[in-house]
């Protein structure tokens, strides 16, 4: 990877990151018991009448479901990602200067403005970075949400692991022309939050 070529101070407006919310009935008890089964495998909390089976299948249940949240959150950055590979497309200076969607990728998770992340940090998203790369590492291998049957218990188990070598792998599939944050302005929005602001412009209109 190198740095694209772009003017010092010349600012081009991305489309908003929008995140849709997900929701899996019975999701949060889910990832409690499967914290609790981690522990209980690790041998740091008592098993009770449980089953090693019955572990098992609690810790893999949390997994899942954590593995499908990461999977929606890919398909909303993956749609920004192309909003913004097209834009880069039209751009005759982007085009010119090697800009894809590789690139757009690498501005998310390894450089994003100061704003984007403070607004993370304030919904108490510290490891943005991990789960951002994670989800986009995901959507690049799966085109819908897997469910347990169609993956492997050592898969499900280590999932995170295998995200990040799925992100490592599509970075690396091609080369692509860093970005600097100076250069790229966009916002992050939940989709409520991003509604309610169009809502208010329609008001004005």
């Amino acid at each position: 990877m190198q740095a694209a070529n772009l003017p010092t101070g010349q600012v081009w407006t991305l489309p908003p990151v929008i995140l849709h919310p997900f929701s899996d009935p019975g999701g949060p008890d889910k990832l409690v018991e499967s914290s609790r089964a981690h522990l209980m495998m690790q041998g740091l909390l008592p098993t009770g009448e449980l089953s090693p089976e019955e572990v098992l299948h609690r810790l893999l249940a949390g997994r899942l479901c954590e593995l499908r949240m990461l999977f929606y959150v890919g398909k909303d950055l993956q749609r920004w990602v192309d909003q913004c590979a097209e834009l880069a497309e039209r751009d005759p200076v982007l085009r010119a200067a090697g800009v894809t969607g590789a690139s757009f990728v690498q501005l998310l998770v390894e450089r994003p403005p100061a704003d984007v992340v403070e607004k993370l940090t304030k919904w108490g998203v510290a490891d943005y970075k991990s789960i951002f790369s994670r989800a986009l590492g995901l959507i690049a291998v799966f085109s819908k949400a897997p469910d347990l049957e169609n993956l492997s218990t050592h898969f499900v188990r280590y999932y995170y692991r295998y995200a990040d070598q799925m992100y490592t792998c599509r970075q690396n599939a091609d080369t692509f022309a860093g970005l600097r944050p100076e250069n790229f302005s966009f916002e992050l929005f939940a989709s409520g939050e991003y509604s309610r602001m169009l809502e208010r412009e329609w008001e004005e209109i």
